[in-house]
């Protein structure tokens, strides 16, 4: 993979802005190789991003769906066919394996076009006969959305916004993570290139852009994914002109292991590693606690650790070998590694798991060694937050309302998954306070981007993909047409 520095742009009423201001994204594997210089857009560039947006909006409200969804579907196209280069991109900033780079675009696009093929039954206007008339039911595109997308997916977590918002008639402002900006920029790029000028505008920054994005009255509604506290500053922001949101936030998902469940399957528990280390546990849906039933407990742990040392092979993220890259940045090595440190001195057992490719590479880089901890107790900080990195707490559980107990012990709610005999972990699963519970897989194994995702509590409001999705970014317009037209109480 090429060294060369590049150059991000912002994307302002379809022209490119450098920025006078340049901060740089390094990369993970190595910290001394400068991967690209992006721009920080000023609070008044954001403003004028904000009003392209709602220049815009004039008439693209007024495009037809078949047009709307003729411009996506050659946008889609492009990114298929510049998915190999965009995939490296997203690695080199990132870190994480080129595998999954590779399958994040690929998520994306089978939203995109999820979205694309049903965007247009999903606006269907509805009409109700009744006694007095009939009644008619639309839905009206919102205005200018502000999104706002983190780093771990931001392919993917930009464009659950952007096609939603565009197709159903809505122009957008993104701003994508100063952690990540340099492959979400390009697909943006692409998208924008399809669509009339201010459909489609990008800035990057710090808290200022993020502030006008959720405070400027002119933004009808903010689509953002991140963490919880960011999301509170959000929603008081926003509170003086009461703007529409979507937030998907963090998540602490716990995965319980029944008594039925087949430690020798050897399935399960492939898929049970990878829903805990997946891009370096990186991810807001990953299993990040697991609860095993005391009576298999120490079979489990043993079968466990060796499917873990099996698939996980830590190293160059171009390398075909590697299941884990690094973690993308180094806030977030020293966050993961105070848990893992604190789990030890309360006296928990620390057990590194996987394999290291390359000695020298691993000292360089934002690299951490996988470990599972043992012994941890329930509001251990390793269980009680989210980690967001590789590691994961295994603790036991003595019955099935004991489990449910553990992890609906939580100020999230965003996944969670339950592991054994088909009918007794979905009887389980229906008692979990969660926006969605896998049986027998957890993750990005079990996503469908047919059905609806979210989460409850403190993990957001709304949900993203599935028609619900779609419907998140229209308004829906009441039109009466009565046929009794007085009222027989008002005296005439």
């Amino acid at each position: 993979m090429t060294s060369e520095v590049i150059q991000v742009h912002s994307l302002i009423n379809g022209e490119k802005v450098k920025g006078k201001d340049q901060d740089k994204r390094i990369n993970p594997t190595n910290p001394d190789e400068v991967v690209c210089y992006y721009p920080l857009n000023t609070r008044e560039e954001t403003v004028q991003a904000i009003e392209a947006a709602e220049e815009a909006y004039k008439e693209w409200k007024k495009s037809s769906i078949d047009e709307r969804v003729k411009r996506m579907e050659r946008a889609i196209q492009k990114i298929k066919d510049q998915t190999p280069e965009i995939a490296k991109l997203l690695s080199r900033e990132h870190g994480k394996a080129l595998y999954d780079a590779e399958g994040e675009i690929g998520v994306s696009l089978m939203w995109m076009e999820f979205a694309m093929k049903n965007v247009k039954e999903m606006l269907k206007e509805e009409v109700r006969e009744h006694d007095n008339g009939r009644t008619i039911i639309k839905k009206d595109p919102i205005g200018v959305v502000s999104a706002i997308s983190p780093w771990n997916y931001p392919i993917s977590l930009s464009t659950i916004k952007i096609a939603p918002a565009l197709l159903t008639g809505n122009t957008l402002v993104l701003k994508p993570s100063p952690f990540a900006p340099l492959a979400v920029s390009k697909v943006a790029e692409i998208i924008a290139s399809e669509f009339p000028k201010g459909v489609l505008n990008l800035v990057h920054g710090d808290a200022d852009v993020g502030k006008e994005l959720t405070s400027n009255p002119k933004v009808a509604k903010i689509a953002f994914t991140g963490g919880t506290e960011t999301a509170k500053h959000i929603m008081k922001a926003a509170a003086d002109t009461i703007k529409q949101m979507t937030l998907e936030l963090g998540g602490n998902d716990a995965a319980i292991i029944l008594n039925d469940f087949d430690v020798n399957d050897k399935d399960a528990m492939r898929r049970l590693v990878i829903a805990n280390f997946l891009t370096a546990g990186q991810i807001c849906m990953i299993a990040k606690r697991i609860y095993v039933h005391e009576s298999i407990y120490d079979q489990f742990v043993e079968k466990y650790i060796e499917a873990a040392n099996d698939w996980i092979r830590v190293g160059d993220p171009f390398d075909e070998n590697v299941t884990v890259g690094p973690v993308n940045n180094k806030g977030q090595v020293e966050f993961v590694q105070g848990l893992i440190d604190d789990a030890k001195e309360r006296g928990s057992e620390v057990i590194k798991v996987g394999t290291i490719l390359d000695e020298k590479l691993f000292e360089q880089g934002f690299f951490m060694h996988p470990t599972v901890v043992l012994g941890p107790d329930q509001h251990d900080p390793i269980v009680e937050k989210e980690q967001f990195g590789p590691t994961v707490p295994i603790l036991k559980f003595k019955d099935d309302e004991h489990a449910i107990k553990l992890a609906n012990d939580s100020i999230y709610g965003l996944t969670s998954s339950v592991w054994g005999k088909e009918e007794h972990a979905i009887d389980v699963a229906g008692q979990i306070e969660a926006g969605t519970t896998m049986i027998n897989t957890a993750a990005v194994q079990g996503l469908d981007v047919k059905f609806p995702f979210g989460g409850v509590k403190q993990s957001g409001i709304g949900r993203e993909y599935g028609a619900e999705g779609l419907e998140a970014y229209t308004s829906t317009h009441v039109i009466n047409v009565p046929e009794q037209l007085d009222l027989p109480y008002i005296p005439k």
